[in-house]
């Protein structure tokens, strides 16, 4: 019965992604780029993570993990509509020197960005076919990360990226299917058995630095930052702000309904536990969430490439041209992989856009700093600074 309600559910919602009136608009297309990269698989990486690290604390702490994402949001809108007019003038050489850097940061986790999800997906397609092995999926990554390169030098990434819209439809629709079947598979629960018992939640100091390291799931607002020739600032603004409601909801109400299965994630191995811990609620799960998380893994992996190259052609004045820029991505991304296993990626991921976020804050800090009106913002946005800096030195991998 949850398959097909799951089918049903999934099928409306990629319709009305793909043909309502709304999902042609400006803003809709301002702000597919922002939610695909938010929402992306980080709702079935932090399920398996969190489930171990807190047990029934799992919901509150992605609430935490998301205010600190809603906060970080709120500071780039605030450089969006403020600090970019400044910039645009070039007056403030301070301004300036630590946007420039920040870019510099940038470039650097979109490298790590771009590894992160393609292990995953390596990950992610062995659950699916039953035969999970680490090593398996970095050498699936590694080829992968290879091919992304040839494509890049041959021309074929932009291709690629064309079909972002479908796929992350296809995402959305997946998870609207799969929320209301864990709905259905939790009243089920509570109609035919004793009352449903949530796992015992738990907290150790040192799960801390591993729900920071789990940044990167809620990472990807900042996209809007940079979409300044195709958009108005209102509406990079607007489309930011839909992308981390809509997101912060679905992971919310996610872990919520994860209740009744939290037990069986924390007992499962791997980040990609959630793929076969789903066969409990329906049976056609594990195969739809793994061909969903493959194509917006692939797509987000593209996408950042796509943005990274950009970031590489700017800031080595042209230098670097795109095809050279896709080699660049494709030798470092594969060093990184090599380097390190899944959860450390994440961890260095999620630190990296860390300290993207502390400049961009101490961005915000410079200008709120010289507005009388922004006198208590500035405050605000110095206070984030030390906060992300926190992230970036103190996340941990899971182990």
């Amino acid at each position: 019965m949850n398959s097909i309600v799951f089918v049903g559910v999934a099928v409306m919602t990629l319709g009305a992604l793909l043909l309502a009136p709304w999902s042609k608009t400006n803003q809709w297309k301002a702000t597919v780029t922002p939610l695909a990269s938010i929402i992306g698989s980080g709702f079935l990486v932090s399920a398996p993570l969190l489930a171990q690290e807190f047990g029934g604390y799992a919901a509150p702490a992605m609430a935490l993990l998301i205010g600190i994402a809603w906060l970080i949001g709120w500071t780039i809108r605030y450089n969006i509509q403020n600090a970019e007019p400044l910039l645009t003038k070039g007056d403030d050489p301070i301004l300036r020197s630590v946007e420039g850097l920040s870019h510099l940061v940038l470039a650097f986790a979109y490298f790590v960005s771009i590894a992160y999800y393609l292990s995953l997906l390596g990950h992610f397609l062995l659950e699916a076919a039953g035969v999970p092995n680490d090593q398996a999926a970095k050498a699936i990554a590694v080829a992968l990360m290879l091919a992304l390169g040839f494509l890049g030098w041959s021309g074929g990434a932009q291709k690629v990226a064309s079909v972002e819209r479908y796929t992350t439809s296809l995402n959305l629709a997946v998870i609207a299917g799969f929320l209301t079947s864990l709905a259905g598979y939790f009243l089920l629960q509570i109609a035919t058995t004793a009352p449903v018992l949530a796992a015992a939640g738990k907290f150790e100091l040192g799960s801390l630095p591993i729900l920071l390291g789990l940044l990167i799931v809620v990472q990807g607002f900042e996209t809007t930052r940079f979409m300044g020739d195709e958009f108005e600032p209102q509406t990079r603004i607007k489309a930011m702000r839909n992308a981390q409601l809509v997101s912060g909801c679905i992971y919310i109400v996610f872990f919520l309904l994860l209740s009744p299965l939290l037990s069986d994630l924390a007992r499962g191995e791997g980040v990609a536990a959630i793929i076969s811990t789903s066969a409990l609620v329906a049976a056609i799960l594990p195969i739809s969430l793994s061909v969903a998380a493959a194509g917006s893994q692939l797509s987000a992996s593209v996408a950042d490439s796509i943005g990274n190259v950009g970031l590489i052609r700017s800031l080595t004045g042209g230098r670097v041209d795109s095809r050279h820029g896709y080699l660049m991505v494709s030798l470092v991304g594969v060093s990184i992989l090599i380097a390190s296993d899944v959860g450390e990626i994440i961890a260095l991921a999620s630190r990296a856009f860390a300290l993207f976020y502390a400049l961009q804050c101490i961005v915000a800090w410079e200008v709120a700093r010289k507005r009388p009106q922004d006198r208590i913002k500035s405050w605000a946005f110095a206070s984030l600074a030390l906060l992300t800096a926190a992230v970036c030195v103190f996340g941990a991998p899971a182990e």
